[in-house]
């Protein structure tokens, strides 16, 4: 935490930790849920409820059945001995790691596809000449904008019309429509800082567009491509609407499956499945956040 300056007013002084324990305050208020789901997933009994064994940090008032139930929850034979043969089963019919195996194929894809299109799109509303960018970069990132649902519904009609309704690559490009705004918008603010009088050198010195492009633009912006395309990947494994619509009953994806089994057969295994979804999130948001500081640094915005 930075010093206060020695000619700062009391007045100010008071003002300035009035204003961080506001600003803990609500940190706090957005982050209880999460810290409420962390220790509730580790519960002994099927509640979703702290126990008063859990109250009184008993041990017996902990356990790991939940993220064991995980692996087990669909399985042929789980309660035999944990060989190859065990882990075969798991991988072939615990429903959990079933949505798992789609979620990361279906925002794997759906990540490269976005990326793809919206550092594209990107590259084209950074041209001066380029007409009407306002318009276009409103219509690019309107997904963002329109509410979930109406998204989700024009896609069902669209996709029951096109027969991609209940197929992945109906899935793929649904999930990279939303993806692509995310990608737009952080390749487009790694490019305000970035200097053309290096691709014109390029040019004029021979070197092809291509050559430009691979040499030098795409090394420059890659922090934000790679920023955008991880909240491309976080927005498609978080998805559960548009999947909800478009998706088959046996294409479930982590998100569909939480929703069925708080809708069919509440269980805490679910709590232990979000949690390993906060940590996975942090550790995506951490990586964002390395990569926009190595962006300012590479820009000079920031000092080394």
């Amino acid at each position: 935490m930075a010093k206060l300056p020695a000619y700062t007013t009391t007045g100010e002084r008071i003002w300035h930790y009035t204003y961080l324990l506001i600003c803990v305050l609500i940190f706090l208020f957005l982050i209880a849920p999460i810290l409420v789901i962390i220790p509730l997933s580790f519960n002994a009994e099927n509640y979703f409820s702290f126990t008063k064994e859990m109250l009184s940090f008993d041990p017996e008032g902990y356990s790991l059945r939940h993220y064991d139930r995980i692996l087990t929850h669909g399985m042929a034979n789980p309660d035999i001995p944990r060989d190859s043969v065990w882990w075969k089963d798991a991988w072939a019919n615990a429903q959990w790691i079933h949505a798992a195996k789609n979620s990361v194929i279906i925002g794997v894809l759906a990540t490269i596809l976005a990326t793809l299109l919206g550092t594209v799109a990107a590259l084209g509303l950074s041209r001066p000449e380029m007409p009407f960018r306002r318009l276009i970069m409103g219509l690019l990132i309107s997904p963002m904008i329109v509410p979930l649902i109406i998204t989700a519904t024009g896609l069902f009609f669209f996709y029951s019309k096109t027969g991609l309704a209940h197929t992945f690559p109906g899935i793929i490009m649904a999930h990279a429509t939303l993806g692509i705004p995310f990608v737009i918008i952080t390749v487009t603010a790694t490019l305000v800082g970035f200097d053309h009088s290096l691709t014109r050198a390029a040019l004029n010195l021979g070197a092809s567009p291509v050559t430009v492009f691979r040499e030098i633009t795409l090394p420059l912006i890659l922090p934000g491509v790679i920023s955008g395309a991880l909240f491309a990947f976080v927005t498609s494994f978080d998805e559960v609407v548009v999947v909800l619509f478009v998706a088959a009953y046996d294409q479930q994806t982590i998100p569909r499956q939480m929703w069925n089994g708080i809708r069919e057969q509440i269980s805490p295994t679910i709590l232990a499945v979000a949690t390993i979804l906060v940590i996975f999130s942090i550790i995506l948001l951490t990586t964002v956040e390395l990569l926009r500081r190595r962006s300012e640094r590479l820009r000079g915005i920031s000092p080394a």
